[in-house]
């Protein structure tokens, strides 16, 4: 529950220091400028302020590592859904728009994973889990999207080490396999989900975990 509120708070900080001209750049999202990724970040607050406050009468059918669907390939950006946040973000016009709005309704999303009760049961997606669990979830999507939001900012702000360092440990959870003791949690994230390619150095070290190394890169929806 902490680390949700850490990497929550640090990716919304970042967001409203970013000058207006940096939400036109590219982001680590295929197919995404900074101003698409924002808004599909007040798509997720408002996620979680729904599923917050559905409960579930039924016992969780999944956890934070199982939440995850992991694909055999990296998003294009051409997924219908992926194609509708771009026009939603375009219908802001103004960047202070996307900022007011994810501050609105993000803080009060950070307020609700605060308030929850971790063993409470909430539907989403047609699935059960504990609020705990579904905010564990949140540690993984907003740390990789922090890191998607500074991919081509060079001196913007990063992500907490904590929140590095938990998001690390749900990707080796949800591979079944861990990076190479060698690699920064930074390094390990970008390249355990495919954000970069691995240099000649770290396919060498990943060789060294023999069928274990197949496990990367996690391609996460």
């Amino acid at each position: 529950m902490d680390l949700f509120s850490r990497s929550w708070t640090a990716l919304r900080t970042a967001v409203a220091e970013l000058p207006d001209e940096d939400f036109a750049r590219p982001s680590g999202c295929a197919g995404w400028l900074v101003r698409d990724l924002v808004c599909h970040l007040i798509i997720d607050a408002q996620d979680v302020l729904i599923t917050l406050v559905t409960p579930a009468e039924t016992e969780p059918t999944r956890t934070a590592v199982t939440y995850w669907e992991v694909a055999g390939t990296p998003p294009t950006g051409d997924d219908p859904l992926d194609a509708l946040t771009v026009r939603m973000a375009a219908a802001y016009e103004e960047p202070w728009l996307l900022k007011f709005h994810l501050d609105d309704v993000g803080s009060a999303a950070g307020r609700a994973g605060e308030l929850a009760d971790p063993g409470l049961w909430v539907s989403t997606r047609d699935e059960v889990f504990t609020a705990g669990d579904y905010l564990s979830v949140y540690v993984l999507e907003w740390t990789l999207h922090h890191l998607d939001l500074i991919a081509h900012l060079p001196g913007a702000a990063e992500p907490p080490a904590e929140s590095l360092a938990g998001a690390r440990v749900m990707l080796e959870r949800i591979a079944g396999a861990a990076f190479p003791a060698s690699w920064s949690d930074t390094d390990a994230l970008l390249v355990g989900t495919g954000r970069r390619a691995a240099t000649d150095a770290e396919q060498a070290e990943l060789g060294e975990l023999g069928e274990l190394a197949a496990k990367f890169p996690v391609f996460l929806g």
